[in-house]
């Protein structure tokens, strides 16, 4: 049996500019890949096209699927590439309609098996954690469905879903990633710009689910609760990617890294005892850190810490998730700062309840902030997160799947306007990176991260005439 599996790209937000996320920041598709390595540890055929490093057009993908000739197309689709992955589909099935087409990944799973009902060329839903589901689909054939947990399907012509799959509990049982199957991987494949000292680099998910219950957060696929590897699985995870393909730091993209203090502490001495030269970054929730955590870090290599500070607003902070206290914040990254390691601020702007004001005390907050970096994000109401089923309730809802990627605004809260959003939203950007002192940070990457600047330059037209597109 042949599988492929295709992470579909979704439409250009540039329009007829090139994809600049795309430069700044370009991750292999972890949940793909595991579900890759679990089949072909179990014997079966894989191949894998990533659109994200390989652009093509839906009928240009569609001829490489069928010149593959596989027994099976799968699609990972999260909500803003969707549509794209459907097309795709759909020229699949006019070309062989007997081919089984099969979509998981945020979208699936947080729409359910009523997804069906709209889109007549997928054949059956992964709803949920895909490794076990995938494959007890594929290997039973597609026969009695119903009794596969996981799995959506059609009864009487009806989107149905089979039951809910129980998460895997021992997540050292999976295989590694298949990194393997991506074409020029790790080549074609970069963390954002000045957020690593050495290439080749990747990332890594050494963790799933979250007991958190912010708003705006989909947890569709990993739902809540907290399961993690092992420090001896992560440990041999970097080694493997050391050895096998010369990665030199990674960037743990887990929701909750620092959750299991004992985990973190126990990577952090085998890390250090081992020497293994891969440095690294991470996400960390600020209640979580201190300051023998963060020497901690430091020593075994962390060269970046990332928190979710979302909005400096109190008011608009309290509507959303748990908040920690604006002083509490301040002295925590300053902590990290002087342990050595650069702080990077993940901001959100246009969460139902902010005003013009409110976005204003954000930036404001972030220009008060001891970062070295920030990424703001346009705020999105997915399909799964809490907040989707009442955000028609708080302003302007255009659900456009195709624009929902983080940076569009397709919500517009009440006493707001786009247009008046996107001015606020530049401002921010503008605000905090035309600063001297920002600049000289970046100065400093000239040694500090000499390949990021090698990227920015040979970029350098294109990330112009973005700036002079979005007026930064």
């Amino acid at each position: 049996m042949k599988v492929v599996f295709v992470h579909p790209h979704g439409s250009n937000w540039m329009g007829s500019l090139k994809d600049i996320s795309s430069i700044f920041n370009l991750m292999p598709p972890l949940g793909l890949l595991s579900i890759a390595a679990y089949l072909e540890e179990r014997g079966i055929d894989v191949e894998v096209i990533d659109c994200y490093a390989t652009p093509a057009g839906v009928d240009e993908i569609a001829a490489d699927i069928v010149a593959r000739s596989p027994d099976v197309v799968a699609f990972s689709c999260t909500t803003s590439c969707f549509l794209e992955g459907y097309e795709i589909a759909r020229r699949l099935k006019e070309h062989n309609d007997r081919l089984p087409v099969v979509f998981g990944g945020a979208h699936a799973s947080a729409s359910g098996a009523t997804l069906l009902d709209d889109f007549p060329a997928i054949d059956y839903l992964v709803i949920g954690e895909g490794e076990a589901t995938f494959h007890d689909l594929i290997t039973a054939g597609f026969r009695s469905v119903g009794s596969i947990p996981g799995v959506g399907y059609r009864l009487a012509g009806k989107g149905t879903l089979s039951s809910v799959r129980e998460n895997i509990e021992d997540l050292d049982s999976l295989p590694f990633p298949a990194y393997h199957l991506l074409p020029g991987f790790p080549r074609r494949y970069n963390l954002p710009l000045f957020s690593y000292p050495k290439a080749p680099n990747t990332s890594i998910i050494s963790s799933r689910g979250c007991p958190y219950q912010c708003s705006y957060c989909d947890r569709s696929v990993f739902k809540s609760g907290f399961r993690a590897n092992s420090p001896a699985y992560v440990h041999q995870h970097l080694e493997y990617l050391y050895r096998d393909f010369g990665i030199r730091h990674v960037f743990f993209y887990d929701d909750l890294f620092t959750f299991d203090r004992g985990r973190i502490e126990a990577l952090c001495i085998l890390k250090e005892r081992k020497k293994l030269p891969v440095t690294y970054n991470c996400i960390a929730r600020l209640e979580h850190v201190d300051k023998e955590l963060l020497a901690l870090l430091r020593r075994s290599g962390c060269w970046q810490v990332n928190f979710g500070i979302e909005s400096g607003d109190p008011d608009v902070l309290g509507r959303h998730r748990k908040t920690c206290d604006p002083h509490e914040v301040y002295r925590k990254l300053l902590m990290v700062r002087k342990a050595g390691m650069r702080v990077k601020g993940l901001f959100m702007v246009g969460l139902p309840g902010e005003t013009e004001q409110s976005i204003r005390r954000t930036i404001d907050y972030a220009l008060s902030l001891p970062l070295d970096e920030i990424n703001v994000t346009k705020f999105t109401p997915f399909p799964g997160a809490p907040v989707y089923r009442t955000i028609r309730e708080h302003g302007e809802f255009r659900e456009d799947w195709s624009a929902m990627n983080c940076m569009n605004f397709v919500f517009v809260p009440r006493n707001l306007t786009l247009e008046r959003m996107e001015e606020l939203y530049n401002e921010f950007i503008r605000g905090f990176y035309r600063r001297s002192h920002i600049h000289w940070g970046y100065a400093r990457m000239l040694w500090k991260s000499p390949h990021s600047i090698a990227r920015f330059l040979g970029n350098l037209p294109e990330i112009l005439r973005f700036q002079i597109k979005q007026k930064w």
